[in-house]
């Protein structure tokens, strides 16, 4: 005891107990305090993971076209074979492999809408009733997902210039877009091509106006070929068709194939034309077909009184 008062009564001993009560308080904050270089360590490890398994698919499944660095390619007569992929934006590389036309099968004068391959098939069913096969299915659609983000992260950091953006879900919301503005955009922007209720149509070269009236293409697709143009369709960027239009746009075309066929029998939905020639060949034909029936009864023969 008179040990420690002795050491009490040293004229350094009051800074040691200073410093001490700061390195107790300095332990106890940093404790308590969260990690921000951890994490931030942490986050760019995982972007960079992220990256390498996009760089990977791309080789995979598009370099071989694209070239390695997203250069494009072209034949020996230096005729293009593949578009160059740097600073086409996160938009056009989801339209085009969220729909299957990329990775392109057979190249030709239009790449068709296809299922996507495994990697990327992002709308693969997960309403199974089986518990063991809801969740393979729902873990292989997470990883198609991420899979895609992946490759969209890498294409995108090929080039400092971005393109245009995957569109927000607020943006192409059906519920918000003016459904009698869209109707009449629609009519005066995109019915020379895709019909005025969306069914498609056929177009020069082998190429032709794919249909929007069924239930897989859905409101981000649409809305990414307006901003992109992929293959004959032209670009409407915000300039031309403002956000609220493409919503507009959107809407309009959800109702119109969720709308029943009064008739039965939507013809295509091309207008009276076809329901007019439907009517004049089936009515004509059968009116044919009874005057050929009657006629060709031979009528009894009199009997003789």
């Amino acid at each position: 005891m008179k040990r420690f008062t002795a050491w009490r009564r040293r004229p350094w001993a009051g800074y040691a107990v200073v410093l001490a009560a700061l390195a107790a308080i300095g332990v106890i904050y940093a404790g308590f305090q969260p990690q921000p270089d951890r994490a931030e360590a942490a986050s760019t490890a995982q972007a960079a993971d992220d990256l390498q398994n996009g760089k990977q698919l791309f080789n995979k499944n598009c370099a071989s076209c694209h070239g390695l660095n997203g250069e494009g390619s072209k034949d020996g007569n230096g005729k293009p074979l593949a578009p160059s992929l740097i600073g086409v934006g996160a938009a056009s590389v989801d339209f085009q492999v969220s729909t299957g036309r990329m990775p392109a099968m057979n190249p030709g004068a239009q790449m068709p809408r296809k299922k996507p391959i495994p990697d990327f098939n992002v709308g693969l069913k997960t309403d199974y009733e089986e518990p063991e096969k809801r969740a393979a299915a729902e873990k292989q659609k997470a990883q198609a997902q991420k899979n895609l983000a992946d490759l969209i992260a890498y294409v995108d950091s090929l080039s400092a210039s971005k393109g245009p953006a995957i569109p927000s879900a607020e943006m192409v919301d059906p519920k918000k877009g003016d459904v009698a503005l869209g109707g009449k955009l629609f009519r005066t922007n995109c019915a020379q091509c895709h019909n005025f209720v969306g069914s498609g149509g056929a177009l020069t070269g082998g190429k032709y106006a794919p249909p929007l009236d069924t239930n897989d293409v859905t409101p981000t697709q649409i809305y990414e070929a307006m901003l992109t143009g992929p293959q004959a369709m032209p670009v409407f960027n915000d300039t031309t068709l403002t956000p609220k239009d493409k919503q507009a746009i959107i809407a309009y075309l959800v109702q119109t194939r969720e709308e029943p066929n009064p008739g039965g029998f939507g013809l295509g939905r091309i207008g009276p034309v076809s329901e007019g020639l439907v009517g004049w060949l089936v009515g004509v034909g059968l009116l044919v077909l009874a005057a050929m029936w009657i006629t060709a009864k031979k009528p009894k023969k009199l009997k003789k009184s």
